[in-house]
């Protein structure tokens, strides 16, 4: 029996193969959990998504649709979970959007406010407007988890409006996890190194990137999207009981050398 046995609950993001959501749910798999899925409105979407979950063992997976700009659809997706399971006991985000139009170097200054406000809506609002509809659903309490990256600390060359975002959903981390302590819901985010996704592949200079983490990482390599998962299996999990508020990198050490 793994860690997260009898453990139900949502993961948000994954689009395909690669997403680094589809890492996560094979963890939490592998360890027991019962995990429902959302994928975005079409049904090419959801092609991909179906696909991507098959390719990590899930036959007929539990999948709806749901546009997490659009707070009506978050409602129903919340109401049909509460309506056909009752309660759930983890909820995973994954999911962040900027135009790669200003993902490039040199392009954050003349970044236009419609680019801000949609990247920071999507990358970091989404956490709180479902955390605000899963928490009522962890009726024995629970534990979140959302995906963040060190260009939320550092200005990294072309992670630009990202990662303004990203640090927005790093302090409603905190902010979540401030409030629904009181609950025994705890809330933390993975900062995960770089990983060849669709999204990441995005960012302008992504592989100069990957080649800077190998150059001056302590563990001299970039890490998978597999590490990514079991670290947020164990987020997720009983065995992080003590842990809320945090930030958990998995970078190969990056983020403590000083450059």
């Amino acid at each position: 029996m793994g860690f997260m046995q009898g453990l139900r609950g949502v993961v948000v993001g994954v689009a395909n193969e690669h997403s680094i959501a589809t890492s996560i749910a094979e963890s939490l798999k592998r360890e027991g959990a019962e995990c429902l899925f959302t994928h975005l409105p079409g049904e090419k979407s959801e092609r991909r998504t179906r696909k991507a979950l098959e390719s990590i063992g899930y036959s007929t997976p539990w999948l709806v649709p749901m546009d997490a700009a659009s707070d009506e659809q978050i409602d129903a997706t919340f109401a049909k979970i509460g309506a056909e399971f009752s309660s759930i006991d983890f909820l995973v985000h994954c999911i962040a959007f900027a135009d790669k139009d200003w993902l490039k170097p040199e392009r954050f200054t003349g970044t236009p406010r419609s680019v801000f406000t949609t990247a920071c809506d999507i990358s970091a609002y989404t956490y709180i407007a479902m955390a605000n509809r899963a928490a009522p659903l962890m009726t024995r309490g629970g534990s979140m988890v959302s995906l963040t990256y060190y260009g939320s600390e550092k200005a990294v060359p072309g992670y630009n409006v990202m990662g303004v975002a990203k640090a927005a959903l790093e302090a409603s981390t905190r902010y979540l996890a401030m409030e629904l302590g009181a609950k025994n819901i705890r809330v933390n985010a993975v900062s995960a190194g770089p990983v060849r996704t669709m999204s990441a592949m995005a960012v302008g200079g992504f592989s100069e990137i990957l080649d800077w983490v190998v150059k001056k990482s302590p563990l001299h390599r970039n890490i998978s999207g597999a590490e990514v998962g079991n670290a947020s299996a164990f987020l997720l999990s009983p065995l992080s009981s003590g842990i809320t508020g945090q930030v958990l990198f998995v970078d190969s050490g990056f983020a403590i050398m000083g450059l």
